[in-house]
């Protein structure tokens, strides 16, 4: 039988879309004068009722300037910013969806998620306009349809700041769309597989406005030992990257909608994370394990004040128990995990924070409204606290990948659950634990990296056979990094400097995170099956001999 939340079931409406839930509820916990969103660069901010005022004012423009209709898609290819929530929460109004995308996408990159999502804007700043122009001309989108956020503006006079997309004509009745909650996409957010092009991942409005009710339950105004939320002196540190649902629902949304302060930092950088949560006296944030590992490990975590912070909440890769102990021998700092992913609006599992400590290495329980099934190859759920592959269903789970019924009709069970791809194991008390990934798709610092596309990117070199890429661990830095197995062509000799050279080629070729931090060796063959289907799990198991004999190379 399947797995029941172990809460119980919370009410979710599905006649309120994502900004109504958000701006137009009666009872609101905090006043309309809260400061919600704060530049950690800058000190610039906005209150929940300036942020609301701005982003009608945003929708308005799209409406009267670009005759903005239901289900038009708005690009975004920024790193954070406190005027992200505006241009996010405007085309909501508008009847629009958003697309986010990874600031550090090459053109190409960018250009096929554009397309793909028939985007009809695009949002940046300033020192990414390079990018962006090359992109969105490839794309077919117009330079007028290219709009600057953040401090840096313009000066060409090419391009309108977000600002200025505002109704500045005094005809015309503009207002809130009405959408279908079920139906209407609130995000389109790319998902990158093990093989073939990223996907595009429809969330509709219900999806969100359930997921933030159910994250709200779980997390919100929880009396704790340690200090609870309380939504009027909480400062979350807003380093989660916006353009991944987990930083948009997780940070942007559910800061809205509980009243937190987020203090947004555009990027990371861990001297000045620890300066911020100084300065602000931040009480918690939600963080990657690479970055929890610099709060174990890295010297300058000494040299700051950090006593205000009440727990880090750990997601995007799975979380060891030695890490977590190594946190709160060094600062006495509770962490906690979580689990979900971009199909799942994001979050399905989260441990509350006077469980960690009982239950270290636990994602936590099945968020509210939820079911789950673990299960074998052959889809038979397994007994007691086997481990098996994590299947979903729930009011935050995707209806579909866009344009891509095949993709979709295999990602569900002919019951309807969602197949996470994830291998996972429950024990009696409800509390789930991650084992493994069934999926091969790997994880560099939360970053996905899809191995089929770099494997299509090496066999395309004039010098290369044939290519086979897995994740490896680096200890060092607590993630997988990418690794190649190459075959080179007959007459190339296999060397350190050919490595070497390859290596830089493909970083010239890709985002950053995508780079082959694990390396370039050299085999005679790639392993295969009779059908052809490249045998990664081979090499992974190789890898794990290896490392166990102490000769794995990092």
């Amino acid at each position: 039988m399947p797995f029941a939340s172990s809460y119980p079931p919370i009410a979710i409406p599905r006649d309120v879309d994502l900004w109504s839930l958000v701006f137009e509820r009666k009872q609101r916990p905090f006043p309309t004068t809260k400061e919600i969103f704060t530049s950690g660069e800058t000190g610039r901010t906005y209150s929940w009722a300036g942020l609301r005022s701005a982003s009608v004012e945003f929708g308005k423009g799209l409406q009267a300037l670009w005759h903005w209709k239901k289900g038009d898609i708005i690009a975004l290819y920024t790193p954070n910013s406190i005027d992200t929530p505006i241009v996010t929460l405007g085309a909501l109004w508008a009847g629009g969806a958003v697309s986010p995308a990874n600031p550090l996408y090459t053109v190409e990159e960018l250009t096929f998620q554009l397309k793909d999502s028939g985007a009809k804007a695009l949002v940046t700043q300033a020192p990414f306009l390079k990018t962006a122009i090359a992109a969105a001309s490839k794309a077919g989108i117009p330079e007028s349809r290219i709009v600057i956020i953040g401090e840096h503006r313009d000066h060409s006079g090419r391009f309108q700041h977000f600002s200025n997309i505002r109704n500045t004509s005094s005809r015309g009745h503009y207002a809130k769309a009405t959408v279908d909650t079920d139906k209407d996409l609130a995000f389109l957010v790319y998902s990158s597989g093990t093989t073939g092009l990223p996907k595009g991942v429809c969330l509709t409005h219900l999806n969100l406005v359930a997921n933030l009710l159910q994250g709200d339950y779980v997390e919100g105004n929880q009396w704790l030992p340690y200090g609870g939320y309380d939504g009027k002196g909480d400062k979350q540190l807003g380093v989660l990257p916006f353009f991944h649902i987990y930083g948009l629902t997780c940070s942007v949304l559910l800061t809205v909608y509980s009243g937190w302060q987020l203090v947004v930092l555009e990027r990371f950088d861990m001297e000045k994370v620890l300066q911020t949560i100084e300065a602000y006296r931040i009480t918690f944030t939600y963080l990657p394990p690479p970055v929890i590992l610099a709060f174990a490990k890295h010297p300058l975590v000494d040299k700051y004040d950090l006593t205000s912070l009440k727990v880090l909440h750990s997601g995007a890769a799975p979380l060891t128990r030695e890490l977590t102990e190594a946190v709160w021998d060094r600062l006495h700092i509770p962490v906690k995990q979580g689990f979900g992913l971009s199909e799942t609006s994001p979050v399905t599992h989260c441990q509350r924070v006077e469980e960690w400590a009982k239950h270290m290495g636990s994602v936590g329980k099945l968020f509210p409204n939820m079911e789950a099934k673990i299960v074998d190859e052959s889809g038979n759920e397994v007994a007691g606290d086997e481990a098996g592959e994590l299947w979903v269903k729930g009011p935050n789970v995707f209806k579909a990948y866009l344009n891509s019924p095949e993709r979709t009709r295999e990602a569900f069970s002919p019951d309807g659950y969602f197949k996470t791809g994830d291998i996972f194991r429950r024990d009696k008390h409800g509390n789930y634990f991650c084992v493994d990934r069934l999926k091969e798709l790997i994880k560099y610092k939360g970053f996905p990296v899809p191995p089929a596309e770099l494997e299509g990117l090496l066999v395309g070199h004039a010098d290369i056979a044939d290519a086979c890429v897995i994740g490896v661990e680096d200890p060092a830095q607590a993630t997988e990094v990418p690794r190649a197995y190459v075959v080179l062509r007959q007459g190339v000799t296999a060397s350190e400097a050919k490595a070497q050279e390859l290596s830089e080629w493909v970083a010239s070729q890709v985002a950053p995170h995508k780079r082959l931090r694990g390396g370039i060796q050299f085999i005679d063959q790639v392993p295969k099956s009779a059908s052809g289907k490249i045998l990664r799990r081979l090499m992974r198991d190789q890898v794990r001999k290896e490392s166990r004999a102490g000769n794995a190379k990092l």
